[in-house]
């Protein structure tokens, strides 16, 4: 609803489908027409006849305002997909074994003779993809489809090709790439030895709808034709290389002459689980140019493109044919001015010098000028290295760089008058997207891997500042397929089968749990939760089997901490109370009275035995008083509510005792500021985040980042890629602990605002926005002449709780109000002074 009147809200609601839109237009359906519902609710389940296959479908919504006035919406419109009819193409390859270097080519040829109405390409992929018809590229996507555990789902894509079609003769066109199915490269995780490892192959069905009504299904079979192509080698590990003297101009256009290509050989699907890719795709988000170029030598550029990102590179070069290019990417420079790959290539086990790391291999064709850039790769760099095996002269804008990443809409946005804070929270969105690509992963150059403990923990960071629900919901289903019958979870996800046996536990696949919490917390949709729900009982329950005392030791412990190390029991304890009380509320909200008592019970058997353990009561302090041992019980709830101040007020001290510095890990670094800003001391929280000597936020920055590190420490001899997120709390903590906006588990989706915002003495302003399901929050604040002033914009249809700091008094046109036991607002915009 765009209605800005303060108390604007919806009273009534009403939906009508048709497959016709000039029918709907005229209020007529004939899929579905609601009644007219006397409602606020926004989220509404499809409930007409049921949908059909290969159907577009129109629909719009009729709203009424407080006032009882009616708007309509625009028509709008969704299309259905394969569903659960048959595929008619069948799963195809050319018959090499996995280990054979050069991508494959495939094409076919068809004739239309009548006028085409409609054209869908539906196309399944076990490995990576570009889809080609009459020599133009399909659609915009990098890196399709997205990993999965490709034994137990296979995703497929649709595109409208219906405008790439024309009357008479017709070519289509795949290029196949490795990805993480077919992996050639050696890395300590082994997936050149995954399960599921062959050469790539597809299942292709392109359905063209003519005037007449009738339906012609083009698909793939062993008619096709296959070759090899340019790129010689390719892996999402490690680079790409392209010879283009094998270039073969046209091959996916209908003319071109195909009688030296082979015969394609039809091939087992990888699993018979294939379902619609129903997320935002990669793309190449933004063009880089290089900020500088200097000439190392006779043969050896090097470009700066001034910050560090996930991506690819390209470059156009004239030379010779034959000339040998090499692009070597890294995110720093050695003393000698090269660029240096040590902190990124450690866990690289290569066995010859035939595919380094981070360097494609560009072979000119010597046909005047020519462009690269990489297909089925993507690396974390900054600095790009150009070495040649002959002369060539390049410039500055010989070279660009490319943005990618899973494109996740922008939904928060911060500003302040602290040029520090903006740069942290710029530097953490970065470091957010360099590791989004269709799941959440802990780097984009050395590892590229699901890891849970970082994705958990940078969870809110990423849904106050991103739409990124479907992919989370994607790596949720992730989740599901990778789970052993036992409730065991891997530490990364999607996986071969590495890491059930190190790296899990509660402390890191959590994610089960978090995850669709956060979602439900987020977007008011409790669908992840609800697919979820088993998969956190069995795993819930599995611990509980494993430690009945309520104590559990598996995990990895406070990771990468500065100093003090808390002990594996403490924070792994607290991350399995975290999962049991999600449990338990999940088990409410879906109204499973057994499961809700019996977790709840645990719940409290959890905290019972851990306090008992670690908490002196006399003076609030837990164990050794470490910050990661005062906050996280705090955070997550295990601090008893009659010594949350006294607890609080020791983690403070211990902040002081260190100079206002963190002495934390990856899972303190989750709590300590909540937990400060929480409890009365957000003052405290802000020295930290504003901190700018080591350990710190703004120590990066001072020295020239403009990603989030991998450890405090950026002496460190390793653990030190430049672009990791698990040290990305800071970006959530912006809108919670200083704007103050925050979800209610009561309302959730923002359907009711909690405002709880902490005007810091040290900011002159701040302002926070994020754009949930209901439209745009805005909290902000400034001072002027020693008053406070505090606005707020609540959007139509949803409502705010604002809880004030204790001792400031507020004022609203002119009038004082009691704000004690918290303000109620409706939506709207409002402006408070406060003194």
């Amino acid at each position: 609803m765009s209605d800005s009147r303060q108390g604007a809200r919806q009273t009534a609601w009403q939906l009508s489908v048709n497959t016709d839109s000039i029918k709907l237009t005229k209020g007529i359906t004939n899929s579905w027409q609601s009644m007219k519902t006397t409602s606020d609710a926004s989220r509404i389940t499809y409930n007409g006849k049921p949908l059909q296959p290969f159907t577009k479908y129109y629909w719009r919504v009729q709203v009424w305002d407080k006032n009882g006035k009616s708007v309509v919406s625009p028509v709008a419109a969704f299309e259905t997909g394969l569903m659960k009819t048959n595929w008619h193409g069948a799963w195809i390859s050319d018959n090499h074994d996995p280990d054979m270097k050069p991508a494959p080519y495939f094409r076919k040829t068809f004739g239309l003779t009548k006028k085409v109405v409609s054209a869908r390409a539906y196309i399944a992929v076990a490995g990576l993809y570009e889809l080609y018809i009459n020599g133009e590229k399909i659609g915009d996507h990098r890196l399709d489809p997205m990993y999965t555990r490709f034994d137990r789902r296979t995703l497929y894509v649709t595109y409208d090709v219906t405008k790439q079609l024309q009357s008479g003769k017709n070519a289509v066109g795949v290029l196949l790439g490795n990805g993480w199915y077919n992996h050639q490269s050696t890395a300590v995780w082994y997936f050149h030895k995954a399960p599921w490892r062959n050469r790539p192959a597809f299942c292709l069905d392109l359905r063209i709808t003519y005037d007449d009504g009738s339906v012609e299904t083009v698909t793939s079979n062993t008619s096709w034709k296959t070759s090899h192509s340019p790129i010689i080698f390719n892996s999402i590990y490690t680079a790409e290389h392209y010879d283009a003297r094998l270039e073969q101009p046209g091959w996916s256009t209908p003319n071109f002459i195909d009688t030296a290509w082979k015969g394609v050989f039809a091939r087992q699907a990888p699993s018979m689980n294939i379902v619609s890719q129903a997320m935002q795709p990669i793309r190449a988000i933004e063009k880089i140019p290089a900020q500088s170029i200097k000439k190392l030598d006779d043969k050896t550029y090097l470009f700066d493109i001034g910050r560090n990102i996930s991506g690819v590179s390209s470059i156009t070069v004239k030379g010779e044919a034959g000339t040998v290019i090499r692009l070597k990417h890294a995110e720093k420079l050695g003393k000698n001015g090269y660029a240096d790959q040590s902190n990124i290539d450690i866990h690289y086990r290569p066995t010859d010098d035939k595919d380094p790391f981070q360097t494609d291999i560009f072979i000119l064709s010597g046909k005047g000028e020519e462009t690269f850039m990489p297909r089925f790769n993507y690396k974390g760099f900054q600095y790009v290295e150009v070495s040649s095996d002959r002369p060539i002269e390049l410039a500055k804008e010989s070279l660009y760089g490319y943005f990618m990443h899973s494109d996740v809409e922008q939904v928060g946005t911060i500003t302040s008058s602290s040029t520090m804070l903006d740069k942290i929270w710029q530097a953490t969105n970065a470091s957010y997207l360099s590791n989004f690509f269709g799941y959440p992963t802990d780097c984009p150059q050395r590892e590229k891997n699901g890891w849970t403990g970082d994705a958990h923990i940078a969870s809110e960071t990423g849904l106050y500042n991103f739409d990124g629900i479907t992919i989370y919901e994607k790596w949720m289903a992730d989740h599901r397929d990778e789970q052993q019958p036992n409730g065991v979870l891997p530490s990364i996800i999607p996986s071969n089968g590495w890491g059930y046996e190190w790296g899990n536990g509660p402390d890191w696949t959590s994610t089960v749990a978090i995850i669709p919490w956060n979602l439900y917390l987020f977007y008011g949709d409790s669908k992840a939760l609800a697919d979820n729900y088993e998969a956190i009982k069995k795993y819930a329950d599995h611990i509980d089997e494993l430690y009945p005392t309520g104590l559990t030791t598996w995990g990895l412990g406070d990771w990468v901490p500065v100093k003090s190390v808390t002990p594996v029991e403490f924070t792994s304890t607290a991350y399995y109370f975290a999962d049991v009380t999600i449990l338990a509320k999940a088990a409410r909200l879906f109204k499973r009275s057994d499961d809700q008592k019996h977790y709840e019970q645990l719940a409290l058997k959890i905290k019972n035995a851990f306090n008992a353990k670690y908490l002196d009561k006399a003076s609030g302090i837990y164990d050794k008083g470490f910050q990661t041992e005062q906050s996280v019980p705090l955070f997550w709830g295990l601090a008893p509510d009659t010594l949350k101040h006294k607890i609080a007020s020791a983690l403070a001290d211990a902040v002081k005792h260190a100079d206002n510095h963190l002495d934390v890990g990856i899972l303190g670094t989750k709590a300590i500021l909540s937990a400060l800003s929480d409890n009365g001391y957000a003052d405290v929280a802000y020295a930290i985040a504003s901190q700018e000597t080591f350990p710190s936020w703004g120590w990066w920055i001072k020295k020239g980042a403009t990603t989030l590190y991998e450890n405090w420490n950026i002496d460190a001899d390793d653990a030190l890629s430049l672009n990791h997120i698990m040290f990305g709390e800071i970006g959530a903590w912006y809108f919670k602990g200083l704007g103050g906006i925050k979800p209610d588990p009561e309302l959730p989706g923002f359907k009711r605002v909690i405002l709880t915002p902490n005007f810091v003495d040290k900011l002159g302003h701040f302002e926070a926005e994020h754009t949930g399901p209901y439209g745009k929050i805005v909290s902000s604040w400034k001072r002027t002449n020693g008053v406070i002033i505090y606005s707020v914009v609540i959007p139509a249809n949803s409502a705010a709780r604002i809880y004030f700091p204790a001792g400031k008094q507020a004022i609203l046109n002119g009038k004082w109000l009691n704000t004690v036991k918290g303000l109620d607002i409706e939506a709207g915009s409002y402006v408070f002074e406060l003194r």
